[in-house]
């Protein structure tokens, strides 16, 4: 018995699907209940970024750039701290590695390159001598 590819009543002429029908499939997806494959699955979408398309044509929620992993959240506030949280770990790890640099280049090199906290600055000249 061949199987039969049921027809969905959301389907156009033309194969292309009514606004109302893209508009709840994104609705379902940004709830979080089902994932884009479940989706497909569901409603027997083709193509696999049919759905992540129209999240981004009719969709409520911030899309990150390009390359980004995973869905945004739904609060920006708590997506700006959670970017904010990614920066600052960043900025340690930069700042273990400088502190590191800066340890062998004083071990090969024999030199301080930081001074220490009690050391003395030097005091420089006025910039301006009156002339007499």
């Amino acid at each position: 018995m061949e199987s039969q590819r049921i027809k969905s009543k959301h389907v156009s002429p033309g194969g292309r699907y009514s606004l109302s029908f893209k508009k709840k499939v994104v609705q379902e997806y940004e709830r979080g209940f089902l994932n884009k494959d479940q989706l497909q699955a569901k409603y027997g979408l083709g193509g696999n970024s049919v759905i992540l398309q129209w999240c981004r044509k009719y969709g409520k929620l911030h899309h990150p750039e390009k390359g980004a992993l995973g869905r945004p959240m739904k609060d920006p506030q708590k997506q700006r701290i959670k970017d904010l949280e990614k920066q600052l770990e960043e900025a340690k790890l930069k700042l273990v590695a400088y502190e590191k640099l800066i340890e062998i280049a004083e071990k090969e090199d024999g030199i301080n390159i930081l001074k220490k906290d009690g050391a003395k600055q030097s005091v420089s000249l006025p910039k301006c001598i009156q002339e007499k």
